[in-house]
């Protein structure tokens, strides 16, 4: 619960944004604590970039109102600029420039003297591991390179907040974990951290705090554990070693857990379950009655299942 006292790092109301007569975002709340990561899910076109727009300065809002760290986005957008860094779905930087060339002109553009542009460049490609690359061309730069250098832009005046707008699309496994690590790294330091992803994997490995957005609304917000127990109750899943014993596994676990079993791919079994706790019974008496499993687990409702059950399968565009 936030206090009365707390600042957030975003809190919005309302925010409305049109193009024509299409509403994009309808309505929008968000409240973001400090020191969190944020994920924000939604099918294409469910309004998820354009919200990352208006927090950040880059589009007025048609209706609402939102504050960064207490600072009106419209009123004080000046200083709501100063407290965030932004990383968007395509680079900014500059292709015709090295990496280290890159981060220079960034911090001079930031106000950092020459010595100190100098010094926050170095220590940024030592961060992202670009050193041995920062004077190569970026026509020699992988995907995950770019990415990596592009948030690394994003960091010159150390902001209290990051914009992260689909930060490893199109990253390879190696690289995405490795920009997970910088994200949670970052988070250690202090910064809050709002991003989007069409990876529900990569939410419910970072994110504190899961917001789902369709049709311009907020349809969700919870934490994922919070999210996962609101489509349903995780499910026990066994796997009897001899096929002959499946109908009598099947009816002392229908006993034990009040609820119907389905047997799959003949000798496993899964039914729902609402009391984890009931699990120590359901093994006793199966060991009870000579009955041998090669395979138990309690299997939670996944992102996924959250994900279709609160947007369906909707396309479209950010």
């Amino acid at each position: 619960m936030t206090t009365t006292n707390e600042v957030l790092a975003v809190e919005a109301h309302g925010l409305v944004k049109t193009f024509g007569n299409h509403r994009a975002v309808d309505g929008v709340d968000l409240k973001i604590k400090t020191g969190r990561i944020c994920g924000v899910l939604g099918p294409n076109g469910a309004g998820k970039t354009t919200t990352i727009n208006m927090l950040a300065t880059l589009s007025k809002p048609n209706g609402g109102t939102a504050k960064i760290f207490g600072y009106d986005i419209q009123k004080e957008a000046m200083k709501v600029r100063q407290l965030i860094g932004l990383t968007g779905q395509f680079a900014s930087i500059d292709e015709s420039l090295s990496a280290q060339e890159n981060l220079r002109i960034f911090a001079r553009l930031h106000g950092l003297s020459h010595a100190a542009a100098k010094q926050k460049t170095a220590d940024l490609l030592e961060e992202f591991g670009l050193t041995d690359a920062a004077k190569k061309s970026l026509a020699n730069f992988s995907g995950g390179m770019r990415r990596r250098l592009d948030l690394a832009a994003s960091l010159i005046s150390n902001p209290p907040l990051i914009f992260l707008d689909e930060p490893t699309t199109g990253l390879d496994p190696r690289t995405r974990t490795q920009m997970w690590d910088t994200i949670r790294r970052l988070v250690a330091n202090g910064s809050t951290v709002l991003l989007t992803t069409q990876y529900l994997d990569e939410a419910d490995q970072l994110a504190d705090q899961i917001v789902v957005i369709d049709n311009g609304k907020v349809v969700a917000n919870d934490t994922p554990e919070g999210l996962k127990k609101s489509v349903g109750s995780s499910s026990l899943q066994l796997t009897v070693k001899n096929a002959d014993q499946v109908e009598q596994a099947t009816e002392i676990i229908e006993n034990e857990l009040q609820a119907t079993v389905q047997v799959q791919d003949v000798t496993r079994l899964s039914a729902p379950m609402h009391n984890t706790d009931k699990l120590t019974d359901v093994l006793i008496a199966l060991k009870e009655a000579n009955i041998q499993l090669t395979e138990t687990s309690v299997k939670q409702p996944s992102l996924d299942e959250v994900f279709f059950a609160l947007t369906g399968n909707n396309k479209g565009e950010n």
